[in-house]
């Protein structure tokens, strides 16, 4: 995950303001996610459920990268794709739906663990962590196709975000 971020950061930087601000969100996300699922370089030997406090960091960390996507870099690539072009348009329609599920994957585990400590048990907090974390790559993968997509046919309009 982390490789993907810094190849889409070398490859869209400085494009335009709102993907740099949304590539280091998700490098942010990232690194929480290592944190608490205990990845190297981070404590390869958990053997207790991370606190309540670092579930709750990364719980915002996660919707803070959720709405950015949604609320900010979404809108752009919609708007410059119906000024620009019904290639790019078709794309966006196409993956929203992959990118939604995700979404609600992660909402899904926001609501569980965010706020309820007792509702954590290792077996399936661990579980659903996992399945979070491959969602989120799959997300990282649909997000970067439309990142691409503004990129090459959208830029000469939208110097900055």
């Amino acid at each position: 995950m982390y490789t993907r971020v810094q190849t889409a950061q070398k490859k869209w930087g400085g494009s335009l303001t709102a993907i740099d601000n949304w590539l280091e969100e998700r490098q942010q996300l990232i690194v929480s996610y290592c944190k608490l699922a205990a990845l190297p370089p981070f404590d390869s030997k958990r053997t207790t459920l991370p606190s309540q406090a670092a579930v709750q960091e990364f719980c915002q960390v996660l919707v803070d990268y959720l709405s950015a996507g949604h609320f900010e870099v979404y809108e752009r690539i919609v708007s410059e794709c119906a000024v620009n072009g019904t290639d790019s348009r078709k794309l966006a329609d196409s993956l929203y739906p992959k990118i939604a599920v995700s979404t609600d994957l992660a909402l899904n585990f926001n609501d569980l663990y965010a706020e309820h400590l007792s509702t954590r048990h290792s077996g399936a907090f661990d579980r659903e962590l996992s399945a979070l974390g491959q969602a989120l790559e799959e997300r990282f993968e649909y997000e970067d196709q439309l990142i691409n997509t503004l990129y090459e046919k959208h830029t000469d309009t939208s110097v900055s975000a």
